[in-house]
């Protein structure tokens, strides 16, 4: 099920809250019982055979949590987290990169049967990272909330579910323990529906407007079709374009439907096309990932802790993790190498006392880094986006002219409509360059609405034919998100 679906905004939605408050009036734990009946019908709409498994999966690792939690002796604990978390690890390599390692043996040498038939339940990297994090918490005495459906519900809570944002328990479990959460509150209803509009019409209105573009060109060169210039460029920025309004609206929509419970997920993106250096991409992109990364990946490695050499080691690693995190290509392997690659040259180049303004001066400065920085993202996306190695190399080579020029495949692209109406590539970009992000709105209105009850039943009301319009209007092909797959 999908958040962009006419199923869900005319149907689960309304009757799940519904549901949700009316339990609330009966009994004070009753609400969290209906959230996680309606967050495993919405997974188990989508793969229902793959449902036991998330249900497994959510069992054993509380129970390794508290094992974890006891007081056992430290060599037994060490023991049992090594012991879980590679159970964790095993479950996810073999469902998400098995037919990937066994593809790539086969190419290689000929053995084994090459890629097997294994079905990727949707979802499975954010709830196994989500629960890896859990472990390590209980192992180091940091996590205070033991219930076990609050826990059920911190994994399964429908809007991050699928595609995150990846949740930290601390954040989650006071909220499921604090009877304010489940309180009909008009406020917190109408800034989530607030948000869910806006996560909406970046789906449908920008990002599904930015896909046949970026498709009919990434697909073309996947055959073998090599680009000239201004073909490959329109169709790597259209999937810049595309990639960020998917997955931004898809986390404003997830944020959203969290305010409409009552309950706050953590925000995960800062208009990160608007940075001026790699580090600062990586502070504003997909935030909740690059926290996980950092406290679960880096730190461990290492950090910074043992010299500069060890530090740019460990940052690339990450990257180069993180990137495979994504997928079980090598597409996905040299995007992380090439992210890490950039980190390291960012940090090396601070450290050694440059500044970009004595290059082109203090005005420019800005600019320069701002161009600099979003080149770097682009020519990252295409191997994010390709399917094949040529494919990607032959992007790349017309996005540099190697395969020339035509103008007028310029004056075609300048001369079609689409690219200036409602949903253009036109206005995409403005709006992502200049207009304040989704959580500044939101804070705005919050301002706003915080002493007018009226108005702010009102404005509910009025969002809430936004959706409908929205939804009859836009919502036809209902283009999966695209981090559904990763």
């Amino acid at each position: 099920m999908l958040f962009h679906t006419d199923l869900f905004i005319f149907g689960f939605l309304p009757i799940t809250l519904a549901a949700f408050f009316i339990a609330a009036k009966v009994n004070r734990r009753l609400p969290i019982f209906v959230l996680i009946a309606a967050s495993l019908i919405f997974y188990a709409y989508w793969m229902p055979e793959v449902t036991l498994l998330l249900l497994g999966s959510i069992v054993f690792n509380y129970f390794a949590g508290m094992f974890l939690q006891s007081d056992r002796p430290k060599a037994q604990r060490r023991l049992g987290i090594v012991a879980a978390i590679a159970i964790d690890l095993g479950l996810l390599a073999y469902f998400k990169y098995a037919n990937f390692l066994m593809g790539t043996v086969h190419g290689l040498t000929g053995l084994g049967p090459g890629p097997l038939d294994i079905i990727l339940p949707i979802g499975i990297s954010f709830y196994t990272f989500t629960q890896i994090a859990y472990l390590v918490d209980s192992y180091k005495g940091e996590v205070k909330e033991r219930s076990f459906t609050s826990y059920v519900l911190f994994v399964t809570f429908f809007p991050h579910l699928i595609a995150g944002p990846v949740l930290h328990h601390k954040e989650m479990m006071p909220q499921f323990a604090n009877p304010e959460t489940f309180r009909f509150n008009w406020l917190r209803i109408t800034l989530g529906v607030l948000l869910f509009v806006i996560g909406l019409w970046k789906k449908v209105v920008f990002a599904d407007s930015m896909a046949p573009l970026a498709n009919e060109v990434f697909n073309a060169a996947d055959q073998g079709v090599t680009p000239e210039f201004f073909t490959a460029w329109g169709g790597s920025l259209a999937y810049t374009l595309q990639i960020y309004f998917d997955f931004s609206g898809y986390s404003d929509m997830a944020v959203g439907l969290g305010l409409m419970f009552g309950i706050v997920l953590p925000i995960n993106f800062d208009s990160p096309y608007r940075s001026s250096s790699i580090v600062e991409f990586w502070r504003r992109w997909h935030m909740t990932l690059s926290r996980f990364l950092r406290d679960y990946l880096y730190i461990p490695l290492g950090g910074n802790r043992h010299g500069d050499f060890s530090r740019y080691r460990n940052l690339f690693l990450t990257m180069l993790l993180g990137g495979l995190w994504h997928g079980a290509s090598w597409l996905f392997v040299v995007w992380g190498a090439l992210h890490g690659a950039y980190l390291v040259v960012a940090h090396l180049w601070s450290q050694a006392g440059f500044k970009l303004q004595s290059f082109v001066g203090k005005t420019a400065a800005p600019f320069a880094g701002w161009a600099l920085t979003l080149m770097a993202v682009i020519v990252a996306w295409v191997f994010f986006r390709a399917t094949t190695v040529t494919g990607a190399g032959d992007m790349l080579g017309g996005m540099v002219g190697m395969n020339g020029a035509d103008p007028g495949v310029l004056l075609n692209y300048l001369a079609d409509a689409r690219l200036w109406g409602v949903g253009s590539p036109v206005i995409a970009a403005l709006a992502a360059a200049l207009l304040p992000n989704s959580m500044w709105v939101v804070k705005q209105a919050e301002k706003l609405l915080t002493e007018n009850r009226r108005l702010v039943i009102a404005c509910g009301g009025v969002l809430a034919g936004v959706v409908g319009f929205v939804g009859l209007m836009f919502i036809g092909a209902q283009n999966e998100f695209l981090y559904f797959q990763f």
